[in-house]
């Protein structure tokens, strides 16, 4: 282990202040970046006002550190902004059980997303496709000639494809076929949704010109099939009972759509916390991701794990959109801090990570469920919930975490009855001494 990520060992145990310091340290923040981090330094009214209409307030979210995490042979620290026990717990200590006995490494297949240009009800499909293919390099050049600065950083439309699809909504439409053009652009570092959208609107008099037809939809897709990001974890001479109901936990996803939409879930409880924290559009990751896993027809798991001999194997694929550049991402502090501790310097870094967290998250969970049970091992981590729930001031919440940890060996259930006995013991016993000393 190196010298920097020392600092890191027992992070969780530590108090606010020395975590912070570590931290800082490790991830080469200033005291301005621990500001924003700790509230201190918060968004400024004026500012949110750009963000979004009709502003009243903040809805703040606790935003911590994923340990562990080695990625392609790099340790980083993860930020995860989040309101759900245990995920953070679950991709620090899976991390350190895949850093100590595997590896972990990210891949990226293509770079293009996509603008959709639809023309409805057409007229003549295969005549319209004749002339747009024939124009097809004009049309790219029409494209570029709108974001030049995108081109100048080495990205842009890149082709225009063309699909046809027959309207099977069951309407008595006069006309039933439609064609679908798919403007295929890298946006570089951007998410590039206003890039996209743009264009696809200022090709649309063009291509109604050109074709005497009717455009309707001008919009991205949040469906990037043209952008994969995959992740792989090996672990080296994995227990047999672990690895292979891990593996039967993987099967039951498959079979069932049912368990599937938990398993996926179980990924983006990974992903969805990173995109947040970076100030990237989670719901167009999930929108995409979930539409990716039912593109067979059917919905599946968008990981896969077996057994390889003595190892356990797990793959992760996914389309994936992020952005460094554009939106909030560089004009939310917190954000701007989340990808200064991550060290990222491009939109593929950012997206690798995110698969990578995914499927630790999701070897995680299936690791708990194959063995202490998804239940039990939330639940210790959730015991300071349901202290601060049931009424537990500061200096009572670890003596009640500790005695609710303890009730649930036994009776393998908390409930707030059981949590609230517990803390009137506690304070019953506390009385007592107080009345004998």
């Amino acid at each position: 282990m190196g010298k920097n990520l020392e600092l890191l060992q027992g992070i969780h145990k530590l108090e606010y202040e020395e975590r912070m310091k570590r931290i800082q340290d490790f991830c080469d923040l200033t005291d301005e970046d621990l500001q924003v981090l700790s509230g201190e330094k918060r968004i400024p009214v004026s500012t949110a006002e750009n963000f979004i209409e009709n502003v009243v307030g903040f809805f703040p979210l606790p935003m911590g550190v994923a340990n562990y995490v080695n990625i392609d042979g790099k340790d980083i620290l993860v930020p995860m902004a989040v309101e759900e026990t245990s995920i953070i717990a679950a991709v620090s200590a899976t991390a350190k059980w895949v850093r100590q006995n595997g590896t972990l490494r990210t891949f990226v297949r293509g770079n293009l997303i996509i603008g959709q240009i639809q023309i409805p009800n057409i007229r003549n499909r295969e005549r319209t496709i004749e002339i747009l293919r024939d124009r097809r390099e004009e049309l790219i050049a029409i494209s570029n000639g709108m974001i030049p600065g995108l081109v100048k950083r080495g990205g842009g439309v890149k082709d225009i494809v063309f699909r046809r699809l027959d309207h099977n909504d069951g309407s008595m439409a006069p006309r039933n076929q439609m064609l679908v053009l798919h403007v295929l652009c890298d946006p570089c570092d951007a998410m590039g949704a206003n890039l996209i959208n743009q264009v696809c609107e200022g090709l649309k008099p063009f291509v109604e010109a050109w074709t005497d037809e009717k455009v309707g939809m001008c919009i991205l897709s949040n469906l990037v099939d043209g952008k994969i990001f995959a992740a792989e974890v090996r672990i080296n001479d994995v227990d047999p009972k672990v690895g292979f109901g891990i593996e039967e936990a993987t099967r039951f996803a498959k079979a069932d759509p049912y368990r599937a939409a938990t398993h996926n879930k179980g990924v983006l409880n990974g992903i969805d916390p990173i995109l947040i924290a970076t100030g990237n559009d989670w719901r167009a990751v999930e929108a995409g991701i979930h539409a990716y896993a039912a593109r067979s027809g059917r919905y599946h798991p968008i990981t896969d794990w077996k057994m390889d001999g003595p190892d356990l194997v797990g793959t992760l694929e996914a389309p994936m959109c992020v952005g460094i550049v554009g939106g909030v991402t560089r004009l939310h502090p917190t954000a701007v801090v989340a990808m200064k501790m991550m060290k990222i310097q491009s939109s593929n870094e950012l997206a690798r990570i995110c698969a990578a967290v995914g499927l630790i998250q999701n070897l995680g969970a299936l690791r708990a469920l194959s063995t202490v049970g998804i239940v039990e091992g939330h639940m210790k981590l959730h015991a300071s919930n349901i202290a601060i729930a049931v009424g537990a001031e500061a200096h009572e919440i670890e003596q009640v975490r500790e005695q609710l940890i303890l009730v649930l060996q036994k009776e393998r259930s908390i409930s707030f009855s059981r949590a609230r006995d517990v803390l009137e013991e506690i304070r019953g016993r506390r009385t007592l001494d107080s009345a004998l000393y």
